[in-house]
């Protein structure tokens, strides 16, 4: 999350927004594992955000990419004779 976000992530706001997504009905436990799996809920939540980015908040913002995120990748570069 650090890299993703670009300042630091602490053990307890995992745990906080965990717990939150869990009490929201977005994730469950998987029981004797520390593994979270999405509900259908959260699966059409997190696709319709993924699309509310792509289709309405990325164009708004001229494309250009969110502050700390990863460069975009570059073309191979092709000799032409």
């Amino acid at each position: 999350m650090t890299g993703l976000l670009g300042n630091p992530y602490s053990m307890n706001q995992a745990s906080y927004d965990l717990g939150r997504l869990a009490r929201n009905g977005l994730i469950t436990r998987i029981p004797r594992r520390n593994l979270y799996a999405l509900t259908p809920d959260g699966l059409r939540f997190a696709i319709f955000y993924t699309k509310v980015h792509d289709r309405v908040l990325r164009p708004a913002h001229g494309g250009r990419p969110a502050p700390g995120s990863a460069p975009a990748p570059r073309r191979p570069w092709r000799h032409r004779w």
